[in-house]
């Protein structure tokens, strides 16, 4: 039994499916499968319940997964220790981020961070806030980058931005030429939102509920970027995260984006950390650091 194994157990757990698991590990469907089956032998106890339709843990083995997510939450832990005391301002860092700020503000913070942290090297990675958040908890990430709140027990929350939402809408909208739009615009409006998983989908919708825009039924999307092509076929408008707005906006995208005056919707992004980490002092320095970069 090694830490490989009980990673791969992990895995198959939160996966709930032998190729998935795999992918997720980096190996074959084969070598996980076989490694599982060996550790099941050094155990004694049958740790899966193998069906055509699905994969099951078996009551000995949820104990036993329990178990094995400690192991490697303490593991990492050691691990982020051994590097902080080598180099407190370097070594790994795993940050976790949702996928409508990952292109839009990966481009405005690395270079920065790169430069202020030269001896740090960052790990990405992109996942919905359900799946990122898992990943901190169990010591998978180190930090994750996402929209606030999280609220989430022993997890240090530090507010970095608050970004606004634009209306955007099709260029042969009605309210294309408008220089402003209110919360109240979006009365009978078509909503086109993301599918559901993505905290922005649901921002949006309590903005879009509260002022009785109309949620879209006929398309829900998987990215922002699919959403600016739906606005721009005029299938309808939606909340445009300002991060995501092109800086060099025009006509020939078919999207115009128009501010909010008054009551403007709006999301605020954070970076979050376990309140037990060995790296908590480092986390919030780089807290401390985006916050300036992304308000100057």
């Amino acid at each position: 039994m090694n830490l490989r194994d009980l990673r791969y157990l992990v895995a198959v757990a939160e996966h709930q499916h032998f190729g998935r698991a795999a992918e997720a590990c980096f190996v074959s469907q084969p070598t996980l499968s076989t490694q599982l089956k060996k550790l099941e032998q050094t155990l004694g106890v049958i740790l899966i319940e193998r069906t055509n339709r699905r994969v099951m843990l078996s009551p000995e083995g949820e104990q036993i997964v329990a178990q094995a997510q400690r192991i490697l939450v303490e593991v990492n832990s050691l691990t982020a220790m051994s590097e902080q005391l080598r180099d407190p301002l370097g070594g790994e860092v795993r940050l976790g981020i949702i996928p409508t700020i990952a292109p839009y503000l990966l481009p405005k913070i690395l270079a920065p961070l790169t430069a202020e942290f030269p001896n740090l090297n960052i790990q990405l990675t992109e996942g919905q806030t359900s799946q990122i958040t898992r990943m901190l908890k169990q010591g998978d990430l180190d930090a994750v980058l996402l929209a606030l709140p999280l609220q989430e027990e022993n997890v240090e929350e530090f507010e970095l931005y608050t970004e606004p939402f634009l209306f955007a809408a099709a260029t042969e909208h009605p309210k294309a030429q408008q220089k402003s739009v209110s919360a109240d615009d979006l009365q009978d409006e078509e909503v086109l939102l993301l599918e559901d998983g993505h905290c922005l989908r649901d921002q949006a919708l309590a903005v879009c509920h509260a002022h009785r825009g109309i949620e879209s039924s006929s398309f829900t999307a998987t990215s922002l970027e699919t959403l600016r092509q739906l606005v721009a076929a005029n299938r309808g408008i939606t909340l445009m995260p300002a991060l995501a707005v092109p800086e060099q906006a025009d006509n020939a995208s078919g999207v115009c984006y128009i501010p909010f005056v008054g009551e403007v919707p709006s999301r605020t992004l954070g970076l979050c950390w376990r309140s037990s980490s060995t790296r908590s002092g480092l986390l919030a320095d780089i807290a401390q650091f985006l916050q300036q970069v992304l308000n100057t």
